[in-house]
């Protein structure tokens, strides 16, 4: 088995599949630039959605839905297992 990112896999809650996901949906080198922009690619980045004086935010419904779940499984993993993402 040829391993492409050590890196990813050693990072709590991150297992072959997600780290998979993770890959395929970055693509190749340089077509994402910042965390912001992976953020929005796989629709974790928050959307303002302000009127007058109120100020929030929604949920980002577009993106790639299996980075999104990819994204979603390694957090609820990472809440069971590792200490620092509990607190």
């Amino acid at each position: 088995m040829v391993v492409i990112c050590p890196v990813l896999l050693n990072q709590p809650g991150i297992g072959t599949i997600t780290a998979a996901q993770f890959l395929i949906s970055w693509s190749h080198a340089g077509r994402i630039r910042s965390q912001a922009a992976f953020a929005s690619l796989g629709g974790a980045a928050p959307i303002p959605a302000s009127s007058g004086q109120k100020v929030r935010h929604r949920l980002n419904r577009s993106g790639d839905r299996q980075l999104n779940r990819a994204l979603h499984t390694v957090a609820l993993s990472r809440l069971r297992i590792h200490a620092p993402t509990k607190a």
